[in-house]
């Protein structure tokens, strides 16, 4: 019986795990990306975190023949190297992925496989996932950043350039303060992801006159939100500190509502271009509850042409192991074509 091991190689963490042809996550493993020592020195400590998995599956009597990654970066899933890459990796553009990882695991190129990470995280979720059964899915993740991808009949569409999925960066009318749009990490300016994605509530927060102090980061926004303006300030020095958190709170609200209705506007409109069976909403904000969701879902539905007013839209079910399975299916698909 054929078992692959599937990688989810990101900015911060480096997951993989043993996935059997049912697509179960027999045993796994992480270890922190080492985002500051180049591309051949990630390459080694993916090798070696892949290798260890491969010995433990052997002492459990089940052999592997091959592995798939998900990587951050765009990926050339045909020559199988990293295209480019932002800062969060340094030295990873230009790295022979697929090359780099069969040699330090002696495997025959074909063995390996490589896409995108979000590419991989979509094709866990139409495979086993929120979308299993869907001849297509269009998935959009929310958290650090934004990305998505399109999965048709089992395989993501990577676009001429693999490219595609990039879904963050498209222009959204709500990308703008003062007249001026938002900057975006990309180098862009107005786009969904300098609205939308996690980072940017926070930013969002502030801009609207909330305090540090009261939200350090895009979670303390969510919590801040959530947790009524009186009780946040009864214990406080004085009127005029009550005041301000209960202007916090405010800015809070309204920059998760601002975020919200943008992400739900900007997938509505990808709903509207593409047509999918099914919609899956991921990451760390599709988590966060009603305070996100609700206004998302709103928004998105309000965007949607009226044949599509039906459309399922749905949270990911795989959570942390999506794009450990959608990897492993990469080469598991191949197997059994």
């Amino acid at each position: 019986m054929t078992h692959v091991i599937g990688v989810d190689l990101g900015g911060t963490k480096t997951a993989a795990g043993v996935v059997a042809p049912s697509g179960e996550v027999l045993m796994s493993e992480t270890i922190p990306t080492l985002n500051r020592a180049g591309g051949e020195a990630i390459l080694d400590a993916t090798a070696a975190l892949i290798a260890g998995l491969v010995e433990r599956a052997a002492d459990a009597g089940i052999s592997v023949s091959g592995v798939g990654v998900g990587s951050a970066g765009v990926i050339d899933a045909v020559a199988g190297t990293v295209v480019s890459a932002t800062d969060a990796i340094h030295g990873w553009a230009g790295t022979a992925l697929v090359a780099g990882l069969a040699a330090r695991l002696s495997l025959p190129a074909d063995a390996v496989r490589a896409v995108n990470d979000v590419h991989a995280h979509a094709l866990g979720e139409a495979w086993l996932g929120a979308a299993a059964g869907s001849s297509s899915s269009l998935m959009v993740a929310f958290g650090t950043g934004v990305g998505g991808s399109l999965v048709l009949d089992g395989a993501p569409v990577l676009g001429h350039r693999f490219v595609g999925g990039h879904v963050g960066h498209f222009a959204s009318p709500y990308a703008v303060f003062s007249g001026r749009p938002l900057a975006c990490v990309c180098g862009g300016t107005g786009h969904v992801e300098a609205i939308a994605s996690g980072p940017a509530i926070h930013e969002a927060y502030l801009r609207f006159g909330g305090s540090a102090v009261d939200a350090a980061d895009t979670r303390g926004v969510f919590s801040l939100a959530a947790t009524d303006a009186h009780d946040r300030g009864a214990g406080a020095d004085s009127a005029g500190s009550r005041t301000a958190v209960v202007g916090s709170r405010a800015a809070a609200v309204r920059a998760i509502g601002v975020g919200a209705a943008a992400a739900g506007q900007a997938v509505g409109g990808l709903i509207n271009i593409l047509d999918p069976e099914t919609v899956v909403i991921s990451g760390g904000l599709a988590d966060a509850g009603g305070l996100w969701w609700e206004p998302m879902e709103a928004a998105l539905r309000q965007e949607l042409l009226a044949p599509l007013a039906s459309v399922p839209v749905v949270r990911a079910t795989l959570g942390n192991a999506a794009a450990i399975v959608g990897a492993a299916q990469l080469v598991l698909k191949s197997v059994r074509n």
